[in-house]
């Protein structure tokens, strides 16, 4: 029986190099695939009494995790880059992504290498890409095993669906390799070292460049699907900066009814208005030259300052302090205790994250802990909200003044609706709408979240705008009594 699960086990070639593959969530149909080929192979692996075969020169079940975590996984844009393995072990390392046109290249510079003198062969170790289309095929084939009988290559870099560049039997006397890889076909690639002498650490520097050639010969460092992303950041900066003119006008004209909270949310539209013109700024000079030249500082700083503004701002506005109430309840500023430094965390997460790569142990660890802490910030800010919908709904059996009651309540029952639709849409639909789009048209998902993103800010602002006798301050006594009947009716549930 064990013998016939390792058979079972070996039939299954790309296992171990889809799991790191996957961190690309571009074909999103095969995550259910490779949800059933990791199942199918922890199955195997604890049905088996002897130890599990290496597959592809690792092993299967824990990097069939690895796919799945990696799945919920943007990556970061790519560059020039230099990154330091220092003994490592692992079986695959996911170096880099890219999406390349057929005027792409793969530039790669190793140097200070160094591996155990008792490993069988330096064929044992090199770099390979793997495209999506290979990856799909290997994923089509390892469905059908009847039709394929052939024994599964022990080493990724004897796969057939992989293009190696070069193992370590290519290196000059000085341990070093300098190469450029031209790209033929069309398709997003990952760049995989593959080490397949198991349990031998590998140290070295790396050096990747990966770009595109323009039609003047000059070198385009965005992935293919990336290049029209600084565009929109541009456009969007400038809709923030409009819209902030537009709120201090607004403010100025009604400043007897502005409030402290009003002044904070000018100021996020300033910080958001940086934000995405750092951004901007940041992709421009990566595309040009292949490095932000200090401009992804200012880009992680503002993204920081703008995340704990909303966050804040949504928390103020849910409790209706400064144009409710000008104090904070004990249970609303614990809510903020917990809210700001959470997008601290998350901010430290998101620059590690961006500022590394995939080919760190740590990676898929610090994109857990961003996911975990912006669902709990997502959560949190909902509270106050609700809270206020309940202290008015309690409020308007004693205080007499059903009208007001009535205007507060639909104006928070409105807020509370607008927040989590921009929550689902910007977490949800915007991760779905990666998923389904290629590689070529990642500025669809990009372009659509800053759109919805705008569009929340401006019913936000327009809904708390400073205005004189507006829906949360007064309206005529003589709709008193239908209002009454209105809260009577209209139980506000959520």
């Amino acid at each position: 029986m064990a013998a016939e699960d390792d058979k079972r086990l070996t039939a299954q070639p790309p296992i171990s190099f889809l799991a790191s593959r996957s961190a690309t969530p571009r074909y999103r149909p095969r995550r259910r695939l490779l949800f059933d080929l990791g199942r199918q192979t922890i199955r195997s692996n604890s049905a088996s009494s002897e130890p599990p075969t290496r597959v592809m020169g690792g092993s299967a079940a824990p990097l069939a995790v690895f796919a799945l975590l990696l799945a919920l996984i943007s990556p970061s844009s790519a560059e020039i880059k230099t990154l330091k393995i220092t003994s490592d072990s692992r079986s695959l390392v996911l170096l880099e992504e890219f999406g390349f046109t057929p005027s792409g290249s793969v530039s790669i510079a190793v140097s200070a290498v160094s591996f155990p003198s008792s490993a069988p062969s330096p064929d044992l170790f090199g770099f390979f890409l793997l495209s999506d289309a290979g990856l799909l095929q290997s994923i089509h084939d390892s469905e059908q095993p009847h039709q394929n009988p052939a024994p599964a290559p022990s080493c990724a870099l004897r796969s057939p669906y992989v293009r190696p560049l070069f193992t370590f039997a290519s290196l000059t006397r000085a341990h070093s390799f300098n190469g450029t890889f031209p790209i033929t076909h069309p398709d997003e690639y990952g760049l995989f070292f593959a080490n397949c002498a198991p349990g031998a650490a590998v140290s070295m520097s790396v050096h990747t460049e990966m770009y595109n050639s323009r039609s003047d010969g000059t070198p385009d460092y965005l992935s293919v699907g990336q290049s029209a992303v600084p565009s929109f950041y541009t456009f969007f900066a400038a809709a923030y900066f409009a819209a902030l003119a537009a709120w201090i006008y607004i403010c100025f004209r009604n400043r007897l009814d502005a409030h402290r909270i009003h002044l904070l949310m000018a100021g996020l539209l300033f910080v958001k208005a940086l934000d995405l013109l750092f951004a901007a700024a940041d992709l421009h000079y990566t595309r040009n030259t292949g490095t932000p030249h200090g401009w992804d500082v200012a880009f992680y700083i503002f993204k920081f300052v703008k995340g704990v503004l909303l966050f804040t701002v949504i928390v103020l506005i849910g409790t209706g302090w400064s144009f409710l109430k000008p104090f904070l309840q004990e249970r609303e500023k614990k809510v903020l205790m917990i809210v700001i430094p959470l997008q601290v965390l998350a901010n430290i997460a998101s620059a590690v994250i961006g500022e590394t790569g995939p080919f760190i142990r740590g990676w898929v660890t610090w994109n857990q802990v961003f996911l975990l802490i912006d669902i709990a910030c997502c959560c949190a800010i909902i509270f106050p909200i609700v809270w206020s919908i309940r202290t008015l709904k309690e409020t308007s059996k004693t205080d007499g003044k059903a009208a007001r009651t009535l205007a507060k309540l639909s104006l928070f029952r409105q807020f509370y609706m607008a927040v989590i639709g921009y929550l689902y849409f910007t977490r949800i639909v915007v991760y779905a709408l990666k998923t389904i789009a290629s590689y070529k048209y990642r500025w669809v998902s990009v372009a659509a979240e800053e759109t919805v993103s705008f569009a929340f800010y401006v019913i936000m602002f327009y809904m708390f705008r400073p205005k004189e006798r507006n829906e949360y301050f007064a309206l005529d006594d003589e709709e008193e009594q239908a209002a009454e009947a209105a809260l009577q009716e209209e139980e506000f549930e959520l």
